[in-house]
């Protein structure tokens, strides 16, 4: 048996990171039919017929292609919330303000009320609160 199985597949796509991110809208969608009815159980039909026609479809270029579209957008959002996370630690025990003449950013704690701030680039002194 599985050696059918193998000659089958043999020649085919396959699954990707692509029909994953299928798998688990068609999960989600088949969960929601039990509470909102028959739209999400036809969407989740329809994402399997997709992942099946992706899984076992000839044209591996164009799947490869589909798939390598989906990563390069994943990986933008992906390192896109990374970049921003240490930024969102920061935010709750400090300010990060800008300098009104050079435009650098200024890192000041929290809690300490309003402060004269020297910018340490260009010698500009402001005031804010902190």
């Amino acid at each position: 048996m599985r050696e059918k199985f193998y000659r089958f597949m043999q020649g085919r796509y396959g699954n990707d990171a692509l029909n994953q991110l299928l798998f688990i809208l068609i999960l989600v969608c088949l969960g929601l039919s039990f509470i909102f009815g028959n739209v999400f159980y036809g969407l989740g039909l329809i994402g399997l017929f997709c992942l099946y026609f992706r899984m076992f479809s000839k044209n591996i270029h164009k799947r490869s292609l589909e798939n390598q579209a989906y990563l390069r957008i994943y990986n933008k959002i992906r390192f896109g919330l990374q970049k921003r996370l240490p930024f969102l630690k920061q935010d709750r025990t400090h300010h990060i303000y800008k300098c009104p003449s050079c435009q650098q950013k200024i890192r000041i704690p929290r809690g300490k009320g309003r402060i004269a701030i020297r910018c340490p680039k260009c010698g500009n002194e402001f005031v804010k609160k902190s």
